[in-house]
């Protein structure tokens, strides 16, 4: 079974960071932290309020992971705006998700069925700059099949509601695993790579890192709240661990 790339999502330092106005922490530190401790790549969302990442840390992010040859996947909002801005940088990825001003963090994920006339031609113009396009979806096959007629190379898994039925002990957990399971195998029959992410922690990273079509997993607010009690280096370097290790029992 091939290994399973971690990308980190370093918004929440920048939320650290903006509640201060200051200068720090300073969200690229975190990112060149990030890939010593193991990260195969780093995640940022740069959204349209500007709520935690701005322009110059996406501006700084493009130009140092570049120069290390690691991947910038930017999360972001099927705007004009931000396709803009993506094609101006042209990262190795680009996230479409759903963006709502009033939501604390992403709710759920992008409607592609419903909004296909507007996310296949962003789709379209990012992929013939060479960026790489993932649609941030639920594990719904309607929107698995969705994203693959939009022309994503890539789809992410929104896994919240998983991990919010194990941290609630909801009878629903297994549900919602199976649901995951079963979303990642169409789209990789349908030739996507998946991905998944989104409120993963120590306790439900191991069932899904164990589903063997996954190929990534982006994973940030965790992470960042960890490394307030045992530093990042060592939040990321456990989180890598357990990706294996799940990796390793499925193979067995």
């Amino acid at each position: 079974m091939k290994r399973l790339r971690l990308g980190v999502n370093i918004d929440h330092v920048a939320t650290i960071r903006n509640a201060r106005g200051e200068s720090y922490p300073d969200p690229v530190r975190a990112a060149e932290m990030a890939l010593m401790a193991g990260a195969d790549g780093i995640t940022a969302h740069l959204r349209e309020d500007r709520r935690h990442i701005s322009d110059a840390d996406i501006d700084a992010l493009a130009v140092i992971l570049r120069r290390r040859g690691r991947p910038l996947n930017l999360e972001m909002a099927v705007t004009a705006e931000m396709e803009t801005i993506a094609l101006a940088h042209r990262p190795h990825a680009a996230c479409l998700v759903p963006e709502r001003r009033e939501e604390v963090t992403t709710e759920g994920g992008l409607d592609v069925v419903k909004g296909h006339n507007a996310i296949a031609p962003v789709v379209g113009r990012l992929s013939a700059a060479g960026v790489r396009v993932s649609l941030f979806i639920d594990p719904d096959l309607t929107q698995v099949a969705a994203a693959k007629t939009a022309g994503a190379a890539v789809v992410e898994l929104h896994t919240g509601a998983y991990c919010e039925a194990v941290r609630h002990r909801s009878p629903e957990a297994q549900t919602r695993l199976e649901a995951l399971k079963t979303a990642a195998a169409e789209a990789a029959r349908l030739g996507l790579e998946v991905h998944a992410g989104h409120g993963i922690d120590y306790e439900t990273v191991k069932p899904v890192a164990a589903i063997p079509e996954l190929m990534e997993l982006n994973i940030g607010h965790f992470l960042i709240g960890e490394a307030i009690f045992i530093g990042l280096p060592a939040a990321i370097q456990r989180m890598r661990a357990l990706m294996d290790e799940a990796r390793a029992e499925q193979a067995a």
